[in-house]
């Protein structure tokens, strides 16, 4: 596991991309909103010690154990790959403008087309919503692809998103693990 970035790590890492975990033919790329600083400051994904999605991979049934952000690779193995709608690392989401996500999806469309995932797993509804310009957006399965691949949506499993429970997480993740069967 990585050491705990200090504060002046964290500042520093705004602006920051994380790279993809990204191969051709996955079965599931689930797409975050954008790296968070703590993500960036570390170089792995969903790496916030409160963020809740490798515990509801793993609770889903996605992962035979329960993998850390360092090891996010190993998802390869699984079929399973991460990306985000907007590449630089922030404080928060919000910090975000609509026009961003919307590039976002533009960007995420491209990516689909190029590695023809089966499905691209959005994580994040108010972010769906404005990217896709769906405003109607549920958690579950959505009508439209986005290139080319089936889209779904989940809940953001940032801690700080406090509507959904880590079993409510695990629920949700685990109803697109069952799709895939």
């Amino acid at each position: 596991m990585a050491p705990r970035p200090t504060p002046t790590d964290l500042a520093a890492a705004r602006g920051r991309q994380v790279p993809d975990v990204l191969a051709p033919g996955l079965r599931v790329l689930f797409c975050g909103i954008n790296p968070g600083l703590w993500s960036a400051a570390v170089g792995h994904h969903f790496a916030r010690p409160g963020n809740r999605f490798w515990k509801a991979l793993h609770l889903a049934g996605f992962t035979d154990r329960l993998l850390t952000p360092d090891e996010e690779t190993e998802l390869l193995r699984h079929g399973l790959g991460i990306t985000n709608l907007v590449d630089r690392a922030t404080t928060a989401a919000a910090d975000l403008t609509p026009e961003e996500l919307r590039a976002g999806a533009d960007r995420l469309a491209a990516k689909t087309r190029s590695a023809r995932p089966d499905v691209v797993a959005v994580l994040g509804v108010g972010a769906y919503r404005t990217a896709f310009v769906r405003p109607r957006g549920t958690v579950g399965p959505q009508p439209d692809p986005i290139g080319g691949a089936t889209a779904w949506v989940l809940p953001n499993p940032s801690g700080l998103n406090a509507h959904y429970q880590l079993a409510d997480l695990a629920k949700a993740f685990a109803a697109l693990r069952r799709s895939l069967d």
